[in-house]
């Protein structure tokens, strides 16, 4: 009689998002993975997972709530989680930002350790842990975590590394770089200074290496590591800024001066994100892979209405322009917050 091989079982939370459906494909290229997917019930959500249905078991529910986290939570060798509210909702809203992230995360550490403790947690923080790093932006793992000044998805972030650092559990936490995939244009756009140096990762490659984490286990736990797509993947974002525009259809990225601020975001090149590579070998794509898949993405059509309608469409972005609006009206509080001090000639220069 033949013994039957035990299976892995994982479980996906976030399932749902951009990286979650890319280590989700990644994981079932595993036969040997029974994988379970936790995600909230939404249209978005339920569309996404649906292909899926008849390979994976899917269970839906609020992250936040305990008593569904611990159903979830039973007889499980790996944890991946990505489950979390991003900006620009988690700065809108940061009392939910709270409930899901850190919460969460709580919720699934004591569900795991009470349910599964032998199960390894894998974690999917964020490069805002590091905040404002505009005069330093070579990162290591080892710097101060220092999230700007009102970027509550990034003290989220820091709350949930310690709970899972205190925890009984074997674990890694993985900072990602900026993970550019199905990104909407939102008014955050202007929050990030232009000449900010910034790396990137695809969400295919991302979700590679979360799920090559489960293979390298021992070389992985109690270890925090940077997340990036190396030197073929960083770029400065007026650059980026051009190169989307101009496959959107939108011309030049041509904003008035004070459009985009000058402090307070985050982003940088992440100085030791070999080292994570160097482990899981995960790193595939490049930015011209990246440019080259939003290419794909869009369609001529919609590209040259876009271009009819350019100036209409730039101008109702500007509106949204945080920084820009506190210029125009002289906010003060505001203007402390995005911009570098000024001059008082300067500021009347500008001002228009």
């Amino acid at each position: 009689m033949e013994n039957k091989i035990s299976r892995k079982k994982i479980l996906l939370t976030g399932a749902s998002g951009t990286v979650g459906i890319e280590t989700l494909q990644h994981l079932l290229e595993h036969t040997d993975y029974e994988i379970t997917v936790f995600d909230l019930k939404n249209q978005n959500s339920v569309k996404k997972l649906a292909p899926f249905r008849s390979r994976v078991e899917i269970m839906y529910g609020d992250i936040s709530n305990r008593q569904e986290v611990l159903k979830v939570a039973q007889n499980k060798d790996v944890a991946i989680h990505l489950a979390a509210v991003i900006p620009p909702l988690a700065d809108i809203d940061p009392e939910m930002a709270y409930s899901v992230n850190v919460r969460g995360t709580e919720n699934l550490i004591n569900a795991l350790e009470k349910n599964s403790p032998d199960c390894y947690l894998i974690f999917s923080s964020s490069i805002s842990v590091y905040g404002d790093r505009m005069k330093n932006p070579q990162i290591c793992i080892t710097d101060i975590l220092q999230p700007s000044p009102g970027d509550q998805y990034g003290e989220t972030k820091v709350l949930c590394e310690s709970l899972i650092r205190k925890s009984k559990l074997s674990w890694s936490i993985f900072r990602l770089a900026a993970i550019m995939g199905n990104h909407k244009i939102s008014k955050l756009m202007f929050h990030m200074p232009l000449d900010t140096p910034m790396e990137i990762c695809t969400p295919k490659d991302t979700g590679r290496a979360f799920a090559k984490a489960i293979e390298n286990q021992k070389k992985l736990e109690k270890q925090i590591f940077n997340l990036g797509g190396g030197a073929d993947c960083v770029i400065t974002y007026a650059s980026f800024l051009d190169k989307m525009f101009a496959e959107f259809g939108l011309g030049e990225a041509d904003f008035p001066q004070k459009a985009f601020a000058e402090k307070n975001f985050h982003c940088g090149i992440l100085k030791d994100g070999e080292d994570l590579d160097n482990i899981l070998g995960f790193r595939q794509q490049n930015l011209n892979d990246y440019f080259e898949m939003v290419r794909k993405k869009i369609h001529p059509l919609q590209k040259k209405i876009t271009f009819i309608f350019k100036s209409i469409i730039k101008k109702w972005l500007l509106s949204q322009s945080e920084p820009y609006q506190a210029f125009k009206k002289g906010n003060v509080k505001k203007m402390n917050h995005f911009f570098n001090q000024l001059e008082k000639e300067k500021l009347e220069n500008v001002l228009f």
